[in-house]
């Protein structure tokens, strides 16, 4: 017995020598490179110009504008492993924005996930990936924010965070951990021969954060790579709002393997291309709200860089285009009850031969979204429909209409492991379990 209790005390000090010691950490200040003074003069049109188009570049409006709010005024819930928590307002207002904010303050901000009072943001506002942005960048955010921005009044929500989860100081160690040191330099563009490769992948990484979508994460919630140093980045990422962020590297079928440059470009562009694949509400509201907008050059960059990146490990062919589907199904052969499902629901739009209609109608044969390892969003897609936004590219908005309200469980799980494993598709097969799981998110949504 009397061993038993020294060795709990034993153990109930070392908790509490590395409970002070993990506390200790986190309230340790955080020292922050300063911007060049020659940086902080840049307050003149061509300043604030370039920052708004960053801005547009880096979708600021999608987190600090919530719906029917003033610009940038924030408010808006973000979901999180956590709980809600709600953005902030970063227009210049003196008192509920940023009005009071020094450059420095900003960068702290922005860069490094550290308010002005010192305390650390969650990493919802993806500061990982704006730390390789350079000091004339962030500087020329900071001149459009503070005078290209019109000042909102705005009320503080507080976060829907559970208590002990809502504990701030251990966020902290957090960044300290996982995020960018604040000495490291800015993004390396010598890493790339070709410029323009280089410009797209400062696009990437920096403003345009891909990767706190697209790369996936470890059980600790940071990105498993911030960069294209490792296989990881980029390779399929987390689930937002019920879609599944797809893999950007140069995986065959599942990935970008099978795409041109011309195929990213008009995505980007317009959220269809000649490949046809699924573009998710997430997605969609980035092209809409950000990837339209920037320069044809920018996107072309974007389009070189992610053609650079190889398949992420394990990669293996997921198509292999085969007509007996389409000569089955144009016979009325129908091979088991998914083939009669995709008959009576599907082969009016998307044709006997899975070919769908170009810039209008998916394709199926091939589709990178119907060959994702991740089944998720075509379960949902399946139960919920979707629809393409209206772009000023390409105005006319498409959609497909649910088929929940029709089919069951078992018979979605048929549909689409036929659809995953036919025309020469070489997905896994579906199960009632998961098409079940994704039926009661949406659900929960709607309650």
């Amino acid at each position: 017995m009397k061993n038993s209790a020294r060795t709990l005390l034993a153990l109930l000090g070392l908790g509490v020598l590395v409970f002070l010691g993990a506390l200790i950490f986190a309230r340790m200040p955080t020292h922050t490179r300063q911007i060049a003074a020659s940086q902080a003069a840049g307050l003149d049109a061509a300043a604030i110009e370039r920052g708004r188009y960053l801005a547009v570049a880096a979708d600021c409006s999608a987190c600090h504008t919530a719906p029917g709010g003033k610009p940038f005024a924030g408010g808006l819930a973000i979901d999180s492993p956590l709980g809600a928590i709600y953005s902030t307002n970063i227009t210049p207002h003196a008192e509920s924005g940023i009005g009071k904010f020094t450059l420095d303050d900003f960068d702290r901000a922005v860069r490094h996930g550290i308010d002005d009072e010192g305390v650390t943001l969650y990493p919802a506002m993806p500061y990982p990936s704006y730390a390789s942005m350079s000091d004339a960048d962030i500087a020329a955010l900071y001149a459009y924010f503070m005078h290209g921005v019109e000042p909102a009044a705005s009320t503080e929500h507080a976060n829907a965070i559970p208590w002990p989860l809502s504990i701030r100081w251990p966020v902290a160690i957090w960044r300290k951990l996982f995020a960018p040191s604040p000495d490291a330099p800015a993004f390396n563009a010598s890493r790339y021969a070709d410029p323009i490769v280089a410009r797209g992948a400062y696009l990437v990484q920096g403003p345009g954060h891909c990767g706190s979508c697209h790369t996936p994460r470890s059980i600790t919630l940071q990105e498993k790579a911030l960069d294209d140093s490792s296989p990881s980045y980029l390779a399929g990422g987390i689930e937002i709002g019920g879609w599944v962020a797809v893999n950007l590297r140069g995986n065959v079928g599942d990935g970008l393997g099978d795409w041109s440059k011309e195929d990213i470009v008009a995505t980007l562009r317009t959220a269809r291309n000649a490949q046809q694949a699924v573009i998710g509400a997430p997605m969609s509201e980035v092209v809409v709200h950000s990837t339209q907008n920037l320069t044809d050059t920018d996107l072309q960059a974007i389009a070189a860089y992610l053609k650079t990146l190889a398949p992420s490990p394990g990669d293996a062919p997921k198509f292999a285009a085969n007509p007996a589907t389409a000569a089955a199904l144009a016979k009325g052969q129908e091979a088991g009850r998914g083939a009669e499902l995709y008959d009576d629901n599907c082969a009016a739009c998307h044709h006997t031969d899975g070919a769908g209609s170009p810039k209008a109608l998916p394709k199926i044969a091939g589709n990178s979204s119907v060959l994702a390892q991740d089944p998720n969003s075509l379960i949902r897609l399946v139960l919920a429909g979707s629809a393409l936004p209206g772009t000023a590219a390409a105005p006319s908005p498409l959609g497909m209409p649910g088929f929940g309200w029709r089919l069951s469980n078992e018979e979605v799980a048929q549909l689409l492991t036929f659809i995953r494993s036919s025309w020469g598709n070489r997905a896994s097969s579906v199960t009632a379990g998961e098409v079940a799981r994704v039926r009661g998110s949406l659900n929960a949504d709607t309650t």
